[in-house]
């Protein structure tokens, strides 16, 4: 099904004017592009599986980004993740206390899945021994996270915190995006964090058949769309972006990293775990995008795919860019060759690096790929400076639930 195209002149300009990443690449643009060209990745072996690979973020310390507070031991490391990369884009943002005040914010967030390491002693379904805080629940809240950034950011606006699996982040963006240009909010922060490094994850996504488990050199493990994929694998991070209504951020002359213009959503209805083979649910979110920013197939030159390695997720996803972009083909990208899979938070770190990609005419390489499972893409198989100025990025999520967010180059 097409949608019908809005008309752009009916809608508030939507621009990002701040990022806060946390990532295994490392903690600021700069440092993340130095990374994505010089083919530095923290690929290793787990602490608790050999056979397991993981990509996390090394020497990473919440205090940097928020000072010592009583709440920090309420926070799984996810949401640590998340609450570091929104401060860092708070004090990138140089907002003033009343207008943090009125600011909106969007996460996407999962389950703490580190029961063992919570809660080491549970027999026959009982706590064996006692030494939980009061208020350990907190833990295990997805919207922890939220109520500690509204503490110590004093960010007071409409919020929602999203669980949508790994589309969560990038529905959140999506979220914040449609109420500032529908004209709910002037400003919203909109990203996620998320880490699934830990015995009780590995366990949950080895039984599902969907994480890489072989041993091996831990650089290549993460392979993309390539024909010897096995399986995606874990890393973490949190990102966050400040989404803004063009005329207020000109109005502070504010530094603009690109332009938000398009987003859908949809469910596939076909599976709980296993993507609809077609991609059509895939491709319900893409056309809904598409229509929201008054763009056609033709006019996108770059995707940022969801690109787990999975050999189900990759199947649909190149079918689905084959037949949609038909005879118009963009370039391919597949950030989680490089950073892993961030669950919840992958696209918001997505959007992040694709927006710094975007804002330094670079396009970095799909690390591994040497039989491409789709002859006819033209993945990026080669890192270059390449410009380009509008991205399709794609996130698909457990349980059928698709998300799609356009990006375009900033142009007054």
């Amino acid at each position: 099904m097409k949608y019908p195209a809005k008309t752009p002149s009916s809608s508030r300009r939507v621009v990002v004017t701040a990022l806060g990443a946390i990532s295994s690449l490392g903690n600021s643009p700069v440092q993340i592009l130095e990374s994505l060209r010089n083919g530095r990745v923290s690929f290793a072996a787990s602490d608790f599986d050999p056979q397991v690979i993981v990509s996390p973020v090394r020497s990473f310390d919440l205090g940097t980004f928020t000072g010592s507070f009583k709440e920090r031991r309420y926070l799984n490391r996810g949401a640590q993740l998340a609450v570091a990369a929104v401060m860092a884009a708070v004090e990138k943002s140089a907002l003033r206390k009343e207008q943090l005040t009125g600011a909106g914010l969007f996460l996407g967030a999962g389950p703490n899945m580190d029961i063992g390491g919570e809660i080491p002693d549970i027999r026959q379904g009982k706590i064996q021994d006692d030494p939980l805080m009061a208020l350990w629940i907190l833990r295990f809240l997805p919207n922890t996270a939220a109520s500690v950034i509204s503490i110590l950011a004093g960010i007071r606006g409409e919020n929602l915190t999203v669980t949508s699996a790994c589309s969560a982040s990038l529905q959140a963006i999506g979220e914040a995006f449609h109420k500032i240009r529908d004209g709910y909010l002037d400003l919203a922060f909109a990203g996620g964090g998320d880490s699934r490094l830990t015995p009780g994850a590995v366990l949950a996504y080895g039984k599902a058949r969907a994480l890489y488990a072989g041993g091996g050199n831990p650089e290549e493990a993460s392979r993309p769309f390539d024909n010897g994929r096995r399986g995606f694998v874990p890393g973490e991070g949190g990102a966050c972006l400040l989404l803004e209504e063009l005329e207020h951020a000109r109005s502070r002359k504010a530094a603009i990293y690109g332009e938000i213009c398009g987003f859908g959503a949809s469910l596939d209805g076909y599976n709980v775990t296993a993507p609809e083979p077609a991609g059509l649910g895939g491709q319900l979110a893409l056309d809904k995008a598409l229509a929201d920013a008054g763009l056609g197939p033709g006019d996108v030159d770059a995707v940022s795919t969801h690109g787990t390695g999975t050999i189900l997720n990759d199947r649909m996803e190149a079918a689905l860019i084959e037949r949609v972009y038909e005879g118009q083909y963009p370039r391919i990208l597949a950030f989680k060759s490089w950073i892993g899979h961030l669950s919840t938070a992958c696209g918001a770190m997505e959007t992040a690096l694709s927006l710094i990609c975007m804002g330094n005419g670079y396009l970095p390489e799909i690390r591994n790929l040497r039989e491409p499972c789709s002859p006819a893409l033209p993945f990026v198989r080669e890192g270059g400076n390449r410009p380009s100025s509008t991205w399709a990025i794609e996130n698909f999520g457990f349980g059928g639930q698709n998300a799609v967010l356009i990006v375009k180059r900033y142009v007054s």
